[in-house]
């Protein structure tokens, strides 16, 4: 005989009505193997779950009461306990997503997270000034934490997906990069100036081998083979807070690509040579061993290695520098100064792979010099020199060719 609610409706198997007039369901998650109950105030309510369920089961969606209640927080925890990653990576993902993304959608259930609930929340982000780039960053942390939820049953599909529009953050700003003319006026400036005569190799080496900050101030004397007339890039120099205060450490290539061997031109070679100089001259020694690393080649008055900041705060005085000389001397000629624009150890890693670019390097070998783990990073560059000053250079080779 069937079973009937209190209100004389047959009651199907698994469902039951309690005394206080609540409607229940219990049954096996087959995939879990766990036996779960859900609740209604009445019963086309709870037939309704029912259907949900049915279909879940039907899909192998996950329909564990507590797999429902998981928050993204708790996925994006699960997320980074798959992955490997190097200690500064990690660092870096768990703070994008504590000041961006923990009490903004962190405590959203995920089975509950829509599309509309990414783009507002991207939409946001753009309305409060951050960077195209910043948001495609925690993109990045989304999609593949969402993608495992659906890899483990638990969604059916990304709620991510096509959630990344272009429009969404202030758009990248143009790299400042220096044309020949104002490398040029650069070196000049420097080599007549009694303050900052002693960069020239530091600025040589930068803007011949187009090295990252942390590769630069991470080389030690054992990177130099001037027989062979090599570098080899195998590291960075960083300095972080990992939990125990900042300090430097030594961060290893994400990539093949970041690993590599750089031969070395005449320029480079007298730019070495002139520094083990220098460093005699101002009696720096390297005093520290960071990490099995010690012997740096770009020291601080301590004999420290130089900090990331402090190669941009160079480059910073220097430009500062020759731009107040420039003005001056233009103002007593009555013209326009020709003011340098402000650069980072980036612009001029930038610019150097601009220089190679431009003189026809082939890309490939571009690529491996400038350790891109994409060619299409690469590709960037060669698609930012097609400006005036580039074609008029070129009408003028041109010219010359035919003589016109």
């Amino acid at each position: 005989m069937a079973r009937k609610d209190s209100r004389g409706r047959n009651l199907r198997t698994g469902e039951s009505e309690r005394k206080d007039g609540i409607y229940m369901y219990r049954y096996t998650d087959v995939k879990s193997g766990k036996r779960q109950t859900i609740y209604a105030g009445d019963l086309p309510e709870l037939r309704e779950k029912e259907k949900q369920i049915a279909k879940d089961l039907d899909d192998n969606i996950l329909t564990d009461t507590a797999i429902k209640k998981m928050t993204l927080n708790t996925l994006f925890e699960r997320y980074m306990q798959t992955r490997r990653f190097y200690s500064s990576t990690k660092i870096n993902y768990e703070n994008m997503w504590d000041i961006h993304v923990k009490n903004e959608l962190g405590n959203i259930k995920v089975v509950q997270l829509r599309p509309s609930h990414i783009k507002t929340f991207y939409n946001k982000m753009s309305e409060q000034g951050y960077a195209n780039n910043t948001i495609k960053y925690i993109h990045t942390l989304l999609y593949p934490a969402l993608e495992l939820a659906v890899d483990d049953d638990i969604i059916r599909k990304n709620p991510a997906k096509n959630t990344l529009s272009g429009d969404y953050g202030e758009a990248p700003k143009e790299k400042d990069i220096l044309t020949m003319e104002q490398q040029e006026k650069l070196f000049a400036f420097v080599c007549g100036s009694p303050v900052y005569n002693v960069y020239i190799p530091m600025l040589t080496v930068m803007l011949e081998l187009g090295l990252r900050c942390g590769e630069l101030i991470g080389l030690t004397w054992s990177d130099i083979d001037m027989e062979k007339k090599e570098v080899s890039v195998n590291h960075q120099l960083i300095y972080k807070d990992f939990g125990d205060g900042y300090k430097f450490h030594i961060n290893n290539p994400k990539t093949k690509a970041g690993n590599r061997i750089i031969p070395m031109s005449q320029a480079v070679q007298r730019a070495f040579t002139e520094q083990k100089k220098i460093n005699f001259m101002l009696g720096r020694h390297s005093i520290e061993e960071i990490e099995g690393c010690s012997d740096f080649i770009f020291l601080a008055k301590t004999g420290r290695p130089l900090m990331p900041s402090a190669v941009n705060n160079v480059l910073y005085n220097i430009i500062d520098a020759y731009n107040k000389a420039e003005s001056g001397k233009a103002e007593k000629e009555r013209r326009t100064p020709a003011l340098l624009p402000k650069i980072s150890s980036h612009s001029l890693r930038h610019t150097a792979c601009t220089n190679m670019a431009k003189h026809g390097m082939n890309i490939k070998i571009l690529q491996y010099i400038m350790g891109h783990a994409h060619s299409d990073v690469t590709m960037d560059v060669y698609n930012h020199i097609a400006g005036v000053e580039d074609v008029k250079e070129e009408i003028i080779k041109y010219e010359k060719a035919v003589n016109i």
